[in-house]
């Protein structure tokens, strides 16, 4: 896990710099496995809200489970919706991945969904949220701006066209590789460890770090990790809570020669 003992030290910051940060994907959508997760060490932790059946009294359950360790919570909505991002915001997430970004002015819309007035069409009732500790912190709105981490996902094959222009965007702290939805857009559906696919998602990575802005992406196999990596992203996600318990459960019960053979082949990046 990184060192962040510096005064100052944040998620954003540290995105800012570039510095390396490694996540784990949380898509069981309870409390109790996000806790566990969040003792392991991790800089960060994406809370799925579009894959995961999660709403938002489960996301607030594990933002409040995440908050007594130093991992950093990101949140990922089903979608960019204005009041979606409204609530989320409210109940404590400071920052968010945005799924299927594929031009500018959506980015632009994200940015200013994310911002009080007059820069942004964020609704004004933090004083009854959780975010301002229920208005015992006075000072929220006036620093929410410089707090909020906004994260964008790249995943189709228009939203690559656009990266320049949406990495240009004021307000975009980074840029995400989705790899699934990215190998379907590029026609190799269930494929992501395709060879154009690969050779996309690199190029993608380094266009990003060209653009000044951080780059994300999601990698369960540890080689494909470090080659992200090694083109410049600086948060990367190397696994889900649902393949660590479900490579777990496989290993174990294989030992004991009581496993379900796996039907099919996977390309999987998780």
């Amino acid at each position: 896990m990184t060192d962040r003992t510096a005064q100052g030290d944040s998620f954003k910051t540290r995105l800012g710099q570039g510095t390396l940060q490694v996540g784990l994907w949380l898509s069981l959508a309870n409390s109790y496995t996000t806790e566990i997760c969040a003792g392991a060490g991790f800089d960060w932790l994406l809370i799925d809200g579009e894959h995961g059946p999660n709403d938002l009294r489960s996301i607030l359950a594990q933002l409040q489970a995440v908050a007594a360790y130093p991992s950093h919570p990101v949140v990922r909505p089903p979608s960019g919706e204005t009041w979606m991002i409204k609530q989320l915001l409210d109940i404590g997430a400071r920052t968010l991945l945005v799924p299927m970004v594929e031009t500018a002015e959506q980015a632009a819309m994200l940015v200013r969904a994310v911002h009080y007035p007059p820069h942004g069409v964020r609704g004004v009732g933090a004083a009854v949220a959780r975010v301002s500790g229920f208005d015992r912190r006075r000072d929220y709105m006036s620093e929410a701006a410089t707090e909020i981490c906004l994260l964008v996902q790249i995943e189709t094959r228009l939203g690559l066209d656009n990266l320049e222009a949406i990495a240009a965007v004021d307000g975009v702290d980074g840029l995400f590789i989705g790899p699934a939805d990215l190998s379907a857009s590029l026609g190799h559906p269930g494929n992501p460890t395709a060879p154009a696919v690969l050779a996309a998602i690199d190029q993608g990575v380094r266009r990003i770090v060209a653009s000044g802005k951080a780059a994300g992406i999601l990698m369960g196999d540890e080689t494909l990790a470090r080659q992200a990596i090694a083109a410049g992203a600086c948060f990367v996600a190397v696994g889900t809570d649902v393949s660590l318990l479900a490579r777990g459960s496989d290993t174990l019960a294989a030992r004991y020669g009581c496993a379900r053979p796996a039907v099919g082949t996977s390309g999987s990046v998780y």
